[in-house]
């Protein structure tokens, strides 16, 4: 047999054949839900149903972020998706990415068709939004004056911060004229001057949140050089203004917490701050203290007055030493004196001269040594212990002394 084909070949066969129809890969199947089965993973099984016949449908858990409403058995649903064959059971089914409630299909494509409009244009891009100040004086609100949306900004905003200045544009947010009502309050916001402007309103169908969906009101937005924050409907529910708008929002509530900053954190920093700073001062006035009293201590070791102190006190000292230097050289002089003067006693005329002995000169007083040194008729002077005697020579005569006496 020829051409024998396994069932794993066949499916993939069908499969790729399902996946090469460009129509399959992006298609919107109107029916009612029968079979519906929320599965603890998050996916939720389903099937699709008209007078002729069924479709199996699967939606996965990470595209049920855009259904904004709990499917039940009966409701009439547009579904967007792609169609595709389950290889192990062989069956195709229809998986889907958008669900809508029918009767806003055609909404649902115009919202599809503006949103790639706008995303083209570049009204989306990220470089083109405006950070949200973070201390803000004065708030413009855009929505209806009687909706829940303003009552939960107000007194969020209040409790946050009271002292922050919320001016509200009462906006028509759902009917005719609506877009062109929300985008004038933006104008005349931005004409205020305030410091942010938020756009939104509470939850609805996606009839009554349409307004925001409208080029008039994503043009305001874009337009406008005031960061504006946008707060249409739940979490789930998604508007063209929620693409444009410098910040989205998930809740009114949320934007308001977003916009006004809390008083109370602003009070618990200041106080961290302050305590920061006293102590930043406390440990820097006690450094330059530490610092001071060390400059006290070096300028009291330097200061003229203990140098002179110290000066003088280094020349009481050398006098003191001087003086006992001079004493102990005064002592030494003396006892060499006493010593010398003991010595020249022994050679001193007077002494030999009160021992018996006397001392012969000339007139013209030279020491008489020998006869040589007198002649007869020479006056002479002999001096004795207790004076003077006058004499003349007569005559000499030599003498000769035994050795050892002359």
């Amino acid at each position: 047999m020829k051409n024998v084909y396994t069932v794993k070949q066949v499916n993939s066969y069908i499969k790729n054949m399902f996946t090469q129809d460009f129509m399959l890969n992006r298609i919107y199947v109107k029916g009612e839900v029968s079979n519906c089965k929320y599965h603890t993973s998050g996916h939720i099984y389903f099937s699709l149903k008209d007078e002729s016949g069924t479709i199996a449908c699967v939606m996965f858990a990470g595209s049920r972020a855009g259904l904004s409403f709990r499917m039940q058995e009966g409701h009439q649903v547009i579904v967007l998706g792609s169609v595709s064959v389950y290889e192990r059971d062989g069956k195709y089914q229809l998986y889907a990415k958008e669900i809508v409630q029918d009767g806003v299909g055609a909404l649902y494509e115009r919202f599809e068709a503006l949103k790639m409009e706008l995303a083209e244009m570049g009204m989306f891009a990220p470089e083109y939004k405006q950070p949200i100040p973070k201390y803000v004086h004065t708030v413009g609100i855009v929505t209806a004056p009687a909706g829940a949306a303003v009552r939960d900004i107000i007194n969020i905003a209040g409790r946050r911060n009271p002292y922050v200045q919320l001016i509200l544009y009462p906006a028509q947010v759902q009917g005719e004229g609506a877009a062109e009502s929300v985008a004038a309050g933006i104008r005349a916001l931005e004409k205020k001057q305030v410091d942010v402007i938020i756009v939104g309103r509470g939850g609805g169908s996606i009839e009554d949140l349409w307004a925001f969906n409208e080029e008039t009101v994503a043009r305001a937005i874009f337009d406008c050089t005031v960061p504006v924050i946008s707060a249409v409907g739940h979490e789930t529910d998604t508007t063209i203004s929620d693409f444009v708008a410098d910040l989205r929002a998930p809740t009114p509530s949320a934007a308001a917490e977003l916009a006004v900053y809390d008083i109370r954190e602003v009070r618990e920093r200041l106080l961290a701050y302050r305590e920061d700073f006293r102590r930043t001062i406390r440990l820097g006035t006690e450094k330059r203290r530490k610092l001071l009293e060390h400059a006290a201590l070096r300028l009291k070791l330097a200061h003229p007055r203990q140098r002179l102190n110290e000066s003088r006190q280094y020349a009481a000292d050398l006098e003191t030493r001087i003086r006992a230097r001079m004493e102990e050289r005064m002592t030494a002089e003396k006892h060499r004196l006493a010593l010398c003067v003991e010595k020249m006693k022994g050679l001193s005329p007077l002494l030999k001269l009160s021992q018996g002995y006397s001392y012969v000169q000339t007139a013209e007083g030279e020491n008489i040594k020998s006869i040589s040194q007198a002649e007869k008729g020479d006056s002479l002077d002999i001096y004795v212990c207790d004076g003077r005697v006058k004499a003349q020579v007569i005559s000499t005569e030599p003498v000769s002394y035994p050795e050892g006496q002359a």
